[in-house]
């Protein structure tokens, strides 16, 4: 079996293509606004995943398309930082 953190590759995709972040945070409608805001009038679709067991939690996918490493690294980054975003996947 091979350990993932002992696999030396870099991810190769080929640009444009669609990509899924897994956003996690605690209000929807915080974290709808956040991710309109941040992506202005690019195209992109939300979709709820997931809610934890108590519902502090809730989970959404944001599917879109990417036109490079840059781009795709960017908008992680974007999300991640953002105060209403828990986490990004």
């Amino acid at each position: 079996m091979v350990n993932i953190d002992e696999i030396d590759k870099k991810l190769e995709l080929e640009y444009p293509c669609n990509w899924c972040y897994k956003i996690i945070g605690k209000d929807r409608d915080k974290l709808h606004d956040t991710i309109s805001k941040l992506l202005l009038e690019r195209d992109h679709n939300i979709e709820h995943s997931n809610s934890s067991s108590s519902g502090k939690y809730i989970c959404l996918n944001l599917d879109l398309l990417v036109h490079s490493d840059d781009d795709r690294e960017a908008l992680y980054e974007a999300l991640r930082d953002n105060e209403h975003i828990t986490r990004v996947l």
